[in-house]
């Protein structure tokens, strides 16, 4: 199993990034897959999430209406579009598969700043 995470990096504030996660090993239209990132000294926390055919979405307050996520079940990918980015998105951001297991990627970094 794995779920590999991409599309980080540095970016202004105001500006777009979107990150990838590509999974292999497991039914992967079968998880609900969410993104959670983890600041530095803080705790992880979930962003965003979406249902199997991506049917239902959720959003954390700090990241809605910027935050766009969405799946590719043919391509068993998942993507976080980021957009409108803060200082305060900057994070280590990780994939998440729940089902009847849960995976994790390794996680990306995405910095926000001048």
């Amino acid at each position: 199993v794995q779920l590999v995470e991409s599309g980080g990096g540095l970016v202004q504030p105001g500006g777009s990034l979107r990150l990838s996660c590509a999974a292999s090993g497991f039914t992967f239209s079968s998880y609900v897959m969410r993104w959670h990132r983890q600041a530095p000294g803080k705790e992880r926390e979930l962003v965003a999430g979406i249902s199997n055919f991506g049917g239902s979405l959720n959003y954390a307050d700090s990241v809605k209406g910027r935050f766009a996520i969405y799946r590719d079940n043919a391509k068993n990918t998942v993507y976080l579009q980021m957009n409108s980015l803060k200082p305060e998105d900057t994070a280590v951001y990780y994939c998440n598969a729940v089902g009847r297991a849960m995976y994790w990627g390794q996680g990306t970094q995405v910095t926000v700043s001048s």
